[in-house]
């Protein structure tokens, strides 16, 4: 199965991973950000409708010179008392967020529509590709519309949230480890999609639908 979901991603295709019930106990569609056109916003948005966010490996991200908000928080408190008073500190799943900056491609008008926020991520992935990195202010505008994850160092080895797994996949499958998570939810009930529920989308959709598990486990031999 794991062959099978590394090499849809290879063929910029959706994955539909699910995490574990230890921690948030839902599935997210998962893909390529080098991948990702109006069409697979679009896809998400309609299809899974929680958070389309842009995963970034750490070395990208030191990089690029990108941190976490809560070092940014944690720098500007000083100033602003009450974003030390902020700190996410009592996440129920988790010791810490992934969340960094958000933003928008500078080509992008308002960043919210599906062309523009597909720009914003392939463009991404595209400068981290090519190694580009003193080019990202030039190229981009912060706050913006898309969310930027930064992935924890050493990736599953200190993490092991969507983020950390998206990225695993993305290295395992010799794609640029850029990649886009979306929480799939259900409106009916208010919660996170059932994973029956995942899966049967899945079925119907000809996509993987994974157990990240299994992903951590082999990601952790090496």
């Amino acid at each position: 199965m794991l062959k099978k979901a590394l090499k849809a991603l290879q063929n910029g295709e959706f994955v539909l991973m699910y995490d574990d019930e230890k921690r948030e106990s839902e599935t997210d569609m998962i893909i390529g950000a080098e991948f990702v056109g109006a069409k697979e916003v679009a896809t998400m948005r309609n299809d899974a409708g929680g958070l389309i966010c842009c995963c970034i490996h750490p070395e990208y991200c030191d990089s690029l010179g990108l941190p976490f908000m809560t070092d940014i928080m944690d720098v500007a408190k000083e100033k602003y008392p009450i974003l030390g008073k902020l700190t996410p500190n009592d996440i129920p799943y988790d010791e810490r967020s992934s969340f960094s900056v958000w933003a928008n491609h500078r080509k992008t008008f308002t960043g919210i529509t599906d062309n523009d926020r597909a720009l914003t991520i392939s463009k991404m992935a595209q400068m981290c590709k090519e190694e580009r990195f003193n080019d990202f202010g030039k190229e981009f505008r912060s706050p913006g519309h898309v969310s930027l994850l930064r992935g924890a160092d050493n990736l599953l080895k200190n993490r092991q949230g969507h983020t950390e797994i998206s990225l695993a996949m993305g290295e395992m499958a010799g794609i640029t480890p850029v990649t886009v998570v979306c929480e799939m939810m259900d409106g009916n009930t208010g919660e996170a999609r059932s994973v029956a529920d995942a899966e049967d989308y899945a079925e119907e959709h000809g996509l993987i639908f994974m157990d990240g598990n299994i992903v951590i486990e082999e990601y952790l031999k090496d």
